[in-house]
């Protein structure tokens, strides 16, 4: 690991997971279909989508659980946009979803300990931007 690798890691709060899924973004009036490459209680990293154009608004991020009909959707907020890439950050999810990606998470992380500090540090973050 170089040291760059190391000052990103340290800089993460959240952890990201591999989570490859359909979805879609919306912004104002305009949709397009992407795929989700991981996924944390911070965030998404998805495909940029053909035609993306960022106009500067909130980019909600809608996707189905694979094998369910459980839709999870977050209001984010575009962080970075580069090799085809779009970094999301969650600006607001309603309680179902994160009740579901909260399970996400815990599954693939495989300890409860990091998601509970996690989910703490979330709710910390989400409580003082009001």
């Amino acid at each position: 690991m170089n040291n760059k690798e190391v000052v990103i890691d340290e800089r993460r709060k959240f952890s990201r997971i591999l989570f490859a899924a359909s979805a879609s973004v919306h912004q104002g009036d305009k949709q397009w279909q992407t795929t989700i490459l991981d996924l944390s209680l911070n965030g998404a990293l998805v495909d940029e989508p053909a035609g993306f154009s960022h106009s500067g608004e909130p980019i909600t991020l809608s996707f189905t659980l694979p094998g369910s009909d459980i839709e999870l959707q977050m209001q984010t907020e575009l962080v970075h946009q580069r090799n085809q890439q779009l970094g999301l950050k969650c600006k607001f999810i309603d309680v179902d979803s994160i009740s579901h990606l909260k399970r996400i998470v815990e599954l693939n992380l495989g300890d409860a300990s990091i998601l509970n500090r996690e989910l703490a540090l979330f709710i910390e973050k989400h409580n003082s931007a009001d």
